[in-house]
């Protein structure tokens, strides 16, 4: 396979922007979603079963953190979508977040996770 060692993407603006960080780990993934308050709010553990031909996800929270939607997803379509192992590291934080807030960061997430995938993808052997 030809591999790229790492992605690094960006979406959004101001408040609301989001990073990820993919590399390859032998066989599996390892993906960051942080903004510019970076740190481990959750870890998701991908998994995809390849007999059953499903995903599954194990995730562990830290105390006080709200990360686990954004890891629990992440990890779920990445493992769906590439049939490996993946690891997935999320930390996001606004003080005093909106409701808008929040859904413009989940829909920066998602555009974030799409375009991994596709680069992905594209990276592939054909």
């Amino acid at each position: 396979m030809k591999s790229v060692d790492r992605y690094e993407l960006t979406h959004g603006e101001g408040k609301v922007r989001v990073s990820l960080r993919a590399q390859e780990m032998g066989e599996d993934l390892v993906v960051c979603i942080f903004n510019e308050n970076a740190h481990i709010g959750a870890v998701a553990i991908g998994e995809y079963d390849l007999k059953e031909r499903r995903a599954s996800v194990s995730v562990i929270t830290r105390l006080g953190h709200k990360d686990d939607v954004v890891a629990r997803k992440g990890a779920y379509l990445i493992s769906k979508h590439t049939k490996r192992p993946s690891c997935v590291i999320t930390g996001v934080h606004i003080g005093s977040i909106t409701e808008k807030e929040i859904q413009e960061i989940l829909e920066n997430v998602d555009l974030l996770v799409k375009d991994f995938l596709n680069q992905y993808e594209q990276d592939k052997p054909k």
